[in-house]
């Protein structure tokens, strides 16, 4: 038997013993659903911040049941191990990880993602060369041990396992425990790998440390019942912020305040969640959803003929991506301001790319500065050049697209999947406009009469004045544009004409304000939204509707029972 199966053998053996019994469900879980119970200012959980009589009480919360064992996407992976390791970047080694089959928004679904035999033996592999690149560099090592370390090699380890088992695990390890990997892990060291006791021992250390599923889940192990709910401790409400707005592990400073015991406490939970969402992080982050929520991806794929469209270069997909991204920076972060405007405003960033397509009149280079837009013809990130571009064909705007794009992304309307051998829309012919050939295809009197002439595209219509490129046009085909369209938004029938007045609708409505709601919870909570969770989303969307700005949309998301507790009934780990 090969070395490497023999410390595999050794490593799993003891990593499933260390396992049973400290990670399953207890009976008391196994039985009973959550009830849920209102929030009280006289039970001593008092209302996140922000529910200060404006009008919009807080909610009864009902929180679904959900996994305790979240596994860690390949890129929070990626995060944990260059914080955990203290490495200047992230290895890279998910690169050759067997891919997850994600699902949701988002691609953080932890709920959904599992370990097979060849993800176990691509993390094994990482681990084995992780654990060697640390344990072999003196100066690697030495940083991941607690200050004042004993020098006498065992205390040292036990010192080791201690400091860093507390940050692989994200919660203090008991003597037991610790005892556990000293003599499973490091007393075997030099019989398994050889040479120095102390180095062999500690790089198997890491080995275990860096497959186990303390480290690979986000392991919830509270089973302490109160009101009908499960209060997380303070471990695991700092992992939960941790990942919900860094991805990656908590910092020192997380840590030290789930270690005095303060993050139970809401008043400390939001003013870590406020900390953590002014770090260039989260800020990271914030982008990181819109952009996953928005598809900005697709910008990239966005080619034209720059003989058809003038407005056209190569580094006009590169300059779509910055300005959406400096649009959300400077509504969210630069002006705190509101989920209305960023469908409502009238201004944007441009370089000399963009102010090509907007047809601004002044002097423009590479660099991006802030630009007044005429109200008339563009509002918010939905008629922004990247949006309406990424969602057009070759020569034609495509308001199919277009129209899904804003159903499913911005009001969450349920459309049905597209019926199977659906054709293609035929090229417009001569003497017709797109409208009327998408329409003679797709409108009232055809297969997609239903879906596509009440929801997809009287939304679609309302982009007509963006041509493929993204710039604004009042003809098509030597015809006036009709831009004009009826759609039924919080349950009632509006009328439009122009995406400018789409948008106005869209920054007003519930049902947007709503669907933002929903998208940022999922986002936040690693997992999709339940008809337990409703309440919640209602919630959140109608204080966003009184302007609250987006980042106290997010703390009080972050500081909700959804997300300081769980339910008393699990999902079992799979």
């Amino acid at each position: 038997m090969t070395a490497r199966k023999t410390t595999s053998i050794a490593i799993a053996s003891w990593l499933l013993a260390a396992c049973v019994g400290s990670i399953q469900a207890t009976p008391q879980e196994q039985a009973g659903a959550d009830t849920g119970v209102p929030w009280d200012p006289d039970s001593g959980t008092p209302p996140p911040p922000g529910t200060d009589g404006g009008g919009v009480q807080p909610p009864t919360i009902v929180i679904p049941p959900t996994t305790r064992f979240p596994r860690l996407t390949h890129n929070q992976w990626e995060a944990t191990v260059r914080d955990l390791l203290m490495l200047t970047d992230a290895p890279g080694n998910s690169s050759r990880f067997s891919p997850d089959a994600l699902t949701g928004t988002f691609g953080n679904n932890g709920t959904t993602l599992r370990i097979g035999q060849q993800l176990w033996t691509d993390y094994q592999s990482a681990a084995e060369a992780l654990a060697a690149r640390v344990a072999r560099d003196p100066a690697a090592f030495a940083r991941l041990l607690p200050p004042g370390a004993p020098a006498d090699p065992r205390m040292r380890a036990r010192a080791f396992v201690e400091h860093f088992g507390r940050r692989a695990y994200r919660r203090p390890l008991s003597t037991q425990e610790v005892d556990q990997h000293l003599t499973m892990l490091y007393d075997r060291g030099a019989m398994i790998l050889g040479g120095d006791a102390f180095v062999s021992g500690t790089e198997l250390l890491l080995r275990g440390m860096l497959q186990s599923p303390h480290f690979l889940y986000r392991v919830e192990r509270s089973s302490t019942a109160r009101d009908g709910r499960i209060p997380l401790d303070d471990y695991e409400i700092a992992t939960r912020l941790s990942y919900a707005l860094w991805n990656t592990m908590p910092d020192g400073d997380l840590f030290a305040a789930a270690g005095r015991g303060e993050l139970v406490r809401p008043e400390t939970l939001v003013a870590q969640a406020r900390r953590l969402l002014e770090s260039p992080r989260a800020k990271t982050a914030v982008l990181a959803f819109h952009g996953q929520l928005y598809e900005w991806d697709h910008f990239a794929d966005v080619r034209r003929d720059g003989m058809r469209f003038p407005q056209w270069r190569p580094t006009l997909p590169a300059s779509m991506l910055r300005e959406a991204q400096m649009f959300v920076d400077d509504i969210v972060y630069a002006r705190r301001s509101t989920f209305t405007q960023l469908f409502n405003a009238s201004y944007t960033f441009a370089n000399d790319d963009i102010a090509r397509v907007y047809g601004l009149s002044g002097t423009f280079d590479s660099n991006f500065r802030r630009v007044e837009l005429d109200p008339m013809q563009r509002r918010g990130m939905l008629t922004q050049v990247g949006f309406v571009a990424s969602r057009a064909y070759s020569v034609d705007p495509d308001p199919i697209h277009r129209g899904v794009a804003v159903n499913l992304k911005v009001l969450c309307a349920a459309l049905p999947n597209a019926p199977p051998n659906v054709p293609a829309v035929p090229m417009v012919p001569p003497n017709s406009t797109n409208r009327q050939t998408v329409n003679a295809h797709t409108g009232p009197g055809t297969c997609g009469s239903g879906c596509h002439s009440t929801l997809i595209n009287p939304i679609g219509f309302a982009f007509e004045h963006f041509d493929s490129v993204g710039a604004y046009r009042t003809t098509d085909r030597g015809q006036m544009i009709d831009a004009s369209g009826e759609y039924s938004l919080d349950g009632r029938p509006i009328s439009f004409n122009g995406a400018a007045q789409l948008a106005n609708f869209v920054a007003e409505s519930r049902q947007a304000h709503e669907c933002y709601a929903r998208y940022w919870f999922e986002f936040l909570a690693g997992r999709g939204p339940q008809t337990e969770d409703r309440a919640l989303i209602q919630w959140i969307g109608a204080l966003s509707r009184t302007d609250r700005p987006i980042l106290d949309l997010v703390e009080n998301i972050l500081s909700s029972p959804t997300f300081t507790a769980r339910s008393t009934t699990v999902e079992a780990m799979r």
